[in-house]
């Protein structure tokens, strides 16, 4: 693993390049979580909620704390040393490497993304992430049927369980419109952070949703750390695009104040 002009990458605050060689084995396992920020001036939405994911797998996976500070500290290091202040910045918490200690934490700096605001199309696959509420580092499957959403002609895949049940994008949350109030899907998936912020700012339930159900629903839309999009199409599915969903959506998501890392 090496640093690329695309990306800048340190294990324990320390560049990739000269990679201690105790580490390799923790960096190709699959065992280890990650949350995903867009920063802007140093500053990154939800940031509380990001160090409590954090704080929380390890303590799932490892069996240990990751204290924050320390994750703030990484990262602000890593930003420096990339030159960037608005980026794209993953954190990444795998095992102690040999002869224990804390756990090891990646940082990844790249460059800044936003979702585009252009109208989706999604494929349903019969798929369920596994341990759904860990953010996890591991598993093929998200990846495999993105690939194959992307080759039939959709932007992404939408993840569902036994009888049509609606779980998540395969890297985003999504969200029905049902007139009054957003509905996300209550099937095993994971609460993303954009999620956790918009529930909190705009009216919105949980419950039971399968492609069945979908003719009910006048609009949908996807959300991650990127931002906001509309579906237009699930499957055969058709929806229309709410202009005034999207624009309540992303006024709230604008809303949300920047913290400092």
């Amino acid at each position: 693993m090496t640093n690329r002009p695309d990306v800048h990458i340190e294990i324990g605050g320390q560049p990739a390049t000269g990679l201690d060689p105790a580490v390799v084995p923790l960096l190709q396992g699959a065992y280890g979580h990650y949350t995903a920020m867009q920063v802007r001036d140093g500053r990154t939405r939800g940031l509380p909620l990001h160090l409590e994911r954090l704080d929380h797998a390890t303590r799932e996976l490892f069996g240990t704390d990751l204290d924050g500070d320390r994750v703030r500290a990484l990262v602000r290091h890593a930003l420096g040393g990339s030159g960037r202040s608005d980026a794209a910045v993953r954190v990444y918490v795998y095992g102690a490497a040999a002869g224990g200690g804390a756990p090891t934490v990646v940082v990844t700096v790249r460059e800044p993304r936003t979702m585009p605001p252009r109208p989706r199309s999604m494929m349903p696959v019969p798929f369920l992430r596994p341990v759904p509420h860990i953010k996890h580092a591991g598993g093929v499957g998200q990846a495999y049927y993105g690939r194959a959403a992307a080759l039939a002609g959709f932007d992404d895949a939408l993840l569902t369980g036994p009888g049509g049940e609606i779980a998540e994008g395969h890297a985003a949350n999504v969200a029905f419109w049902n007139g009054t109030s957003l509905v996300w899907p209550e099937a095993p998936a994971l609460r993303g952070i954009t999620m956790a912020l918009l529930e909190r700012l705009l009216p919105s339930v949980r419950r039971e949703v399968r492609l069945a159900d979908l003719g009910g629903y006048p609009a949908a839309a996807l959300v991650n750390s990127q931002g906001v999009a509309p579906v237009h199409r699930i499957g055969t599915t058709e929806f229309a695009v709410d202009e005034e969903l999207m624009r309540r959506l992303a006024e709230a998501y604008a809303a949300v104040p920047w913290d400092r890392i």
